[in-house]
């Protein structure tokens, strides 16, 4: 079964508030026949559509081909939240790779935050960045964490934008009797994912790029000219870049043995109207420390978008109830409150929760398995992707230094043993630890 169709239609965004709300664009034609470009890209999502929108504006011949739509994939379904720094904190990358190397990785951070925001003001995107992510903590053990680590980014960073926040303090932003306190970071921010994905489309044509959709990649042929080719035709490219995140399927098998692919699942509530207040008193994003976080936002037409549980299979479970159950531990108020829209998508994890940049092949690169925080950090990739192509890898290099274990049982075997390690971490959520 491939995951590019198991729960999609071919050529269509899923059902989702997103894809309702969605900025009009006009389909891109299926690449047919021949064609010939210095850099082929397989995947529309951010890192694609940012590569190629970096690599058309410095002056290279490139095509995109995407198997269904522009941000079809996890790009066009997320939270939408722009995070801080990296996946891991600032202490767990300093005892990874030491203190050097985990700032330069603070800032690649800081970066991508700086980039997306810059892109949708330059590009004047469909699209707009709203400041403020609030962590909550089920714990007080976590509540203390949380303080102290805002407390070192600013002391050991000078990153002064996390405002620890006491019980109280957490409720005066999100009403809800389940969390013990935690933080706002409001230097983070939170957008319209799929409208961004839009936007960068837009903006990777305008600067030339050829882009094609409801193109699916099956082979591609390596040597000093790669043949990259779908059902009807092919590209001849100098240079390849692999940005399909969790949709890889066996396209390359050392990026698929580091990068696994899951899914998550969001609804979307009627507008709240006046009930609003019951759920968030600040246009903020929130995101929780359960090991499967739960994570939300208000759209701009006031819907509680919520997301929350995960999957480890082909096929989608039931997603209504897969996310109403924890929607509703923190906010049992909201219990007859219709839902308007549920859908999934899948995005792809590594071992160490690092983002996996890697040359598997001399002329082709590769960046995926963001783990939940590539919004800001997949836009980045594909800048220094395009960096890389004009021989200024050193970004690259940097990246794909990073310890990068593969999956214990490789990909036939990392199925099963991922669904027992979740398995394990979702009884501990259950239990409180």
């Amino acid at each position: 079964m491939n995951l590019l169709f198991a729960n999609d239609r071919a050529g269509q965004y899923p059902g989702s508030w997103y894809a309702e709300t969605a900025a009009p664009l006009t389909p891109f034609a299926q690449l047919k026949g021949r064609t010939r470009a210095d850099v082929c890209i397989v995947g529309a999502g951010y890192t694609g559509l940012s590569a190629a929108l970096h690599l058309a504006r410095a002056g290279y011949d490139v095509v995109v081909l995407e198997a269904h739509r522009v941000g079809f994939g996890a790009s066009g379904r997320n939270g939408g939240q722009v995070g801080s720094g990296q996946r891991l904190e600032q202490d767990d990358l300093e005892k990874m790779v030491g203190l050097p190397t985990a700032r330069k990785l603070w800032d690649l951070g800081q970066e991508s935050k700086a980039l997306v925001k810059d892109l949708i003001r330059d590009h004047a995107m469909p699209c707009t960045f709203r400041p403020g992510i609030a962590h909550a903590c089920w714990h007080d053990r976590e509540v203390a964490h949380s303080h102290a680590y805002a407390e070192k980014l600013s002391r050991d960073y000078g990153y002064d934008e996390i405002t620890p926040l006491d019980r109280a303090g957490l409720q005066a932003i999100l009403p809800s009797d389940a969390y013990k306190g935690g933080d706002i970071d409001r230097g983070a921010g939170h957008l319209h994912p799929l409208n961004f994905a839009i936007g960068l489309a837009q903006a990777a044509a305008s600067a030339g790029a050829r882009l094609h959709e409801n193109s699916v990649v099956h082979d591609i042929k390596h040597g000093a000219t790669a043949i990259v080719r779908t059902a009807q035709g092919h590209v001849e490219a100098d240079h390849v870049v692999l940005a399909c995140n969790g949709y890889l399927g066996g396209l390359d098998g050392q990026v698929a043995n580091r990068v696994m692919p899951i899914n998550n699942f969001i609804v979307a509530t009627e507008p709240l109207g006046d009930r609003v207040a019951q759920v968030l008193r600040e246009n903020v994003a929130v995101a929780d420390t359960k090991f499967v976080v739960n994570y939300w936002r208000l759209s701009e037409d006031n819907r509680l978008l919520f997301g929350g549980g995960e999957s480890y299979g082909y096929r989608f479970p039931d997603i209504l109830k897969t996310v109403r159950k924890p929607m509703l531990e923190v906010y049992p108020a909201l219990k007859d409150v219709p839902i308007t829209h549920a859908w999934g998508g899948t995005l792809a994890i590594t071992m160490n929760r690092m983002p996996c940049f890697i040359r598997p092949h001399p002329n082709v690169l590769s960046a995926s398995g963001y783990s939940g925080h590539g919004v800001a950090m997949a836009t980045l990739a594909g800048k220094i992707i395009a960096e890389a192509v004009a021989a200024q890898a050193e970004r690259f290099d940097l990246l794909a230094s990073l310890p990068m274990p593969r999956f214990p049982g490789g990909t036939l075997m990392r199925w099963p043993i991922l669904v027992l390690a979740m398995t394990w971490f979702s009884m501990r959520d259950r239990l409180g630890h």
